[in-house]
């Protein structure tokens, strides 16, 4: 039996239906460890602060379980180190573990030595609370871009199967906008498949819409038109992705942080629960993992087509 037909088998989602299914990740880490509050919130006052990721990331896992969704948990070592039971549980009830990284440092903050570093350390705290083998990478804040070409390269060396880090939009705080909106493969002479995060068209620009702050804070109908879009007229699966911290309106308030970065954080907290239950029903969700091996084939056969022709 194959990778691929073991997947199908653990999700549920056969190779030939003919809806779309998307991608589905959630990005764990708590409040405090976010990048808008990174410079009023030293790493090191972490293990002080109030942990709320556990109850959120069971809220999610019930909230998956009613429409028997698949995600990719994309997670944080420092938070696997401290919550093994947790990442067992949400590997038990058939969602991919994937890593996040160790800290959330970006990725453009670090040489490649240090990146290096980071996601092996990372991995190998994954792999070892959950006895399954870690093959999926997500950058923190989507931050491989055009300073960082040998994060891919360290990512191959290292075993990966695929990244899901690059923003093709252009933003404040990240972004690759010359970067191609669907699946591709980084190193040619590798198998290594990137598959950025969804962004959508009007007016021939790119809109970021795969979740985060975006769905949080504009009206439900913009998620629904992008995903639509992605699936309908480009015939590709979205991918989209949220925190835990996003369904958690009673969080702490942080102190001392910019205005715009406090208005990003705490904007419709207490609304994000209901549009994910509406947007897990609506549409169809898979793990990443499912997703990669079938860009990774599209992408083979369209490279034997054009060899061919």
């Amino acid at each position: 039996m194959d990778a691929l037909t073991s997947l199908e088998r653990l999700t549920g989602l056969p190779v030939g239906q003919a809806a779309i299914v998307n991608g589905l990740s959630v990005d764990v880490e708590d409040w405090f460890q976010v990048g808008a509050f990174e410079s009023v919130i030293e790493r090191g006052d972490w293990g002080s602060l109030a942990d709320r990721v556990d109850r959120n990331v069971r809220e999610i896992l019930d909230l998956f379980d009613e429409v028997e969704a698949k995600a990719t948990f994309f997670t944080l070592g420092w938070v696997a180190q401290r919550h093994g039971e947790l990442l067992r549980e949400v590997a038990s009830r058939g969602h991919e573990i994937a890593s996040h990284g160790w800290d959330h440092r970006r990725v453009f903050t670090m040489d490649r030595a240090e990146f290096g570093d980071d996601i092996r350390k990372a991995r190998s705290v994954l792999e070892d609370v959950t006895g399954a083998r870690v093959t999926g990478y997500r950058a923190p804040s989507f931050s491989i871009d055009r300073r960082t070409p040998w994060a891919f390269m360290e990512l191959a060396e290292q075993g990966y199967a695929y990244s899901s880090s690059v923003a093709p939009v252009l933003h404040d705080h990240y972004g690759w906008p010359e970067a191609p909106r669907f699946a591709f493969r980084p190193l040619p002479w590798k198998p290594l498949i990137e598959i950025p995060v969804t962004t959508a068209l009007f007016g021939g620009k790119r809109l970021a819409a795969g979740g985060g702050g975006f769905f949080r804070v504009l009206p439900y109908a913009f998620s629904r038109w992008a995903i639509r879009q992605v699936n309908r007229r480009d015939e590709r699966p979205a991918i989209f992705y949220f925190h835990p911290w996003e369904i958690d309106p009673g969080q702490p308030r942080v102190a001392g942080a910019p205005l715009k970065s406090r208005l990003r954080h705490y904007t419709k907290l207490d609304q994000m629960a209901p549009k994910l239950r509406q947007l897990v029903r609506e549409f169809q969700w898979g793990r990443m993992d499912l997703l990669a091996h079938r860009e990774s084939a599209r992408l083979d056969a369209e490279r034997t087509t054009a060899d061919a022709g």
